[in-house]
């Protein structure tokens, strides 16, 4: 009875270790679980949390290169490209071209293009075109010294359009180009491979051919920038008086006319005199050998005439 009982007591502490067991297991997986989900509820806050930082981090970001780059372009000197054109009207046009030209060179710039035509009418003016590069700093007085050596201004205009922010930009970009260069440069380095130096090399003549064209951009920018482009077109013309009719020589050139229809006439008539006498000199001779001749006998028959 006592073995029995025994057994009996055995099998019962069992039965309760084994469900305090089940009861402690069941526990652990709730708090386990709940453990769980608060980790994912924290890390699903933090994400959102820190989603919407990098978004106002970046927001913020760009703002300060937007700011940046304002305060950039209005420190840095301006790039602005200046063209000009003038249409004259001057008393001798290659008096004028010359003093064009010259003035061009003192000031250190040099000539794009020169064009010349003379009209068919007689007496006709000469016209031409001439475009000149001359540095900025010189723009508005080579301007003005053209003005001031014409007979009169037909036509003058000027514009200046400001690129700077375009060649601020491409500095930006020439910099991220080199910089993606200079990565693969090293990853060429570092390549091992036939197949990945082929690939990088493909890469690098593709970001050298874009620095090519941006460095191109920009130095076009800045040679426009540091010259500007004027363009003249030189119209000769007599300065004639009021009320006489266009193409008609004023008093000046009418009496430069007549002096030399003047001297044209003497310089005839006394050629006609020599051609004249000389050609006719024996007729001549002959002539006044008779004439001499019979002078001579009439005086003497004269002579008789008064003695009888």
């Amino acid at each position: 009875m006592k073995k029995g009982f025994l057994i009996m007591i055995f099998i019962s502490f069992s039965f309760l270790m084994v469900a305090c067991s089940n009861d402690e297991s069941k526990d652990s997986e709730a708090s386990y679980d709940r453990a769980t989900e608060d980790g994912m509820q924290e890390k699903n806050n933090n994400s959102i949390g820190g989603t919407d930082d990098s978004e106002q981090q970046e927001a913020d970001s760009q703002g300060e290169d937007a700011s940046s780059q304002e305060g950039e372009v209005s420190e840095i000197d301006r790039k602005i490209i200046y063209t000009a054109n003038l249409h004259i009207e001057v008393k001798e046009y290659q008096e004028a071209l010359t003093d064009i030209q010259t003035r061009v060179s003192e000031r250190g710039g040099y000539i794009v293009e020169s064009n010349m035509h003379q009209s068919d009418s007689e007496g006709g003016s000469t016209n031409g075109q001439i475009t000149a590069r001359i540095p900025q700093a010189h723009f508005q007085e080579f301007i003005d010294f053209v003005e001031e050596g014409s007979s009169k201004v037909l036509e003058s205009s000027s514009t200046g359009e400001d690129v700077t922010e375009e060649y601020v930009d491409l500095e930006s970009r020439l910099k991220s180009k080199r910089v993606v260069e200079e990565r693969l440069l090293s990853f060429m380095e570092q390549a091992e491979e036939t197949e990945d130096l082929l690939t990088i090399s493909d890469d690098l003549a593709t970001v050298q051919e874009a620095i090519e064209e941006v460095t191109g951009r920009m130095n076009y920018l800045q040679n426009k920038a540091d010259l500007a482009t004027v363009r003249i077109h030189i119209q000769e013309k007599n300065v004639t008086i009021s009320g006489m009719n266009e193409g008609e020589l004023n008093t000046w050139e009418k009496t430069k006319e007549q002096f030399l229809k003047s001297i044209n006439f003497l310089l005839s008539a006394f050629s006609g005199l020599f051609v004249f006498f000389i050609g006719n000199l024996p007729v001549l001779i002959l002539l006044g050998s008779i004439g001499l001749i019979s002078i001579l006998i009439i005086k003497r028959v004269k002579k008789r005439n008064q003695r009888n």
